[in-house]
């Protein structure tokens, strides 16, 4: 593999499961290729079941592909995210990929911010800084100052994802993926959440996402791949076909 700028590259990927029940496989994509830079925000978009969480979990390694390549410039070089031991992916987690879904799986009898700091403390931050970067994260996101020390297993789902986001943003990773992240949550908690993303993609983070409300991202989207016509297009209207 010969070294690139791009922060992530995705050559020929593939993925599909075997549904025993029906002793048949279902296809969820295949040839999926693409470059990712630092500060670049690609959206993922397509009919329901065209396969763009799938796409996301695969990156993230939750499964694993059938097929292709998905090559991350990590800070310690280059490595296949498709093939990548579990002990260097859990690693990488932790320091450098970031992953948010629509749900909070929320622990019981944890507080909210708690949750929400416990990323900075274990990267090192002192207790009671992280707990009032956790607060100001809180808020940002519209969570009431009385349920920052409340168990977020209590709270709505809307809430909940915004303990999740907080969560998930209090610490800016080098890729993050998001699925789904305002699929629950009302305008104002879209607003702060457009706000930091604009913030870490000036940083220089590079963001993947699928959005129930792709309009609230415009502005910041680079480039899309639409699963359903199997095409990738960029922001000055250069449509490249995709080998799907």
């Amino acid at each position: 593999m010969e070294t690139t700028e791009a922060l992530l590259r995705v050559q020929g990927l593939g993925k599909t499961f075997r549904m025993y029940h029906l002793d048949a496989m279902l296809h969820a994509f295949e040839g999926i290729s693409f470059d990712l830079h630092a500060g670049e925000f690609l959206l993922l978009k397509g009919r329901n079941g065209a396969g763009k969480s799938t796409l996301l979990r695969t990156l993230w390694r939750s499964y694993l592909p059938v097929e292709g390549h998905i090559w991350y410039r990590s800070r310690l070089g280059m490595i296949d995210l498709a093939r990548a031991a579990d002990v260097d992916i859990a690693l990488l987690r932790r320091q450098e990929i970031g992953f948010v879904t629509q749900f909070l799986n929320a622990r019981p009898r944890v507080a909210a911010q708690d949750i929400v700091a416990e990323p900075l403390r274990l990267a090192g931050h002192a207790p009671e800084e992280a707990l009032d970067q956790a607060r100001h994260w809180l808020g940002e996101f519209g969570v009431r100052p009385e349920l920052w020390r409340a168990y977020p297993s209590t709270f709505s789902g809307g809430e909940q994802q915004k303990v999740n986001l907080a969560r998930a943003l209090i610490l800016p990773q080098r890729l993050l993926l998001l699925d789904e992240p305002t699929a629950s949550l009302d305008a104002g908690a879209r607003a702060a959440l457009v706000r930091r993303l604009t913030d870490l993609k000036a940083s220089g983070v590079a963001i993947i996402g699928v959005f129930h409300h792709p309009g609230d991202v415009a502005q910041l989207i680079d480039r899309e791949i639409d699963l359903a016509t199997r095409v990738i297009a960029d922001d000055s209207e250069r449509i490249d076909h995709v080998a799907l």
